[in-house]
């Protein structure tokens, strides 16, 4: 599938099912067309992991992991308990050829996810929260399966983040009690090649 249109397919998808279906096509040329694009954030994501989690300290959860692209450089950096998850069962099946996932499970954000309570040292997902993606409201069942002292690090779309809710979900978390900001970037490009205005923000939370 051309790049491009692929990309195009994934941001129109206005349901779950469209969104699987997007992928679902995609996923075999999926790595090849976006390193042709320059994405960026399966890699860049390991700096805010490293940053603030401990080598060794698990388990960690890759939200979105799709292919798998960032599993094996955490692995690489000594993180070695790491599980992920997709709604698509074509790019968890690439993911799991990797070898660097404990554990893999199809589950579909904005619902019920598959874990106890603070079950994970830290969660992490990149290019989920995007157009047509996941809803500011999957963010609850992030936190509520993320240790107490654990970390949550998400990078969001600049152009949803008051449109789609995302700033008020994170401050009425705040005000309630359930994770504190620890840190937060300007906007960068999240395709160093192609697609100079996406842009996106990485937010890094700690869980009370």
């Amino acid at each position: 599938m051309n790049d491009k249109r692929a990309l195009d397919l994934v941001y129109a998808a206005s349901t779950p099912e469209e969104l699987a279906d997007a992928y679902a096509a995609w996923a075999a040329s999926y790595d090849r067309e976006t390193a042709e694009l320059g994405y960026c954030l399966p890699f860049l994501i390991t700096s805010w992991v490293t940053r603030h989690v401990a080598k060794g300290d698990g388990p960690l959860l890759d939200v979105g992991c799709g292919t798998g692209l960032t599993g094996p450089y955490l692995k690489a950096l000594g993180h070695e308990a790491i599980e992920g998850l997709d709604l698509s069962a074509d790019m968890l099946r690439i993911a799991e050829s990797r070898g660097a996932y404990t554990a893999l499970k199809q589950a579909e954000l904005g619902k019920d996810l598959p874990w106890q309570d603070g079950h994970f040292r830290a969660v992490f997902s990149t290019g989920v929260f995007t157009e047509g993606h996941a809803p500011a409201t999957a963010v609850d069942e992030i936190v509520r399966i993320t240790r107490p002292g654990g970390h949550v690090i998400l990078t969001v779309r600049d152009s949803i983040l008051e449109t789609a809710g995302f700033l008020a979900r994170f401050s009425d978390l705040e005000a309630s009690g359930k994770w504190r900001s620890v840190e937060e970037s300007p906007p960068f490009r999240a395709f160093a090649i192609a697609e100079p205005e996406v842009l996106v923000k990485a937010f890094v939370f700690r869980v009370s």
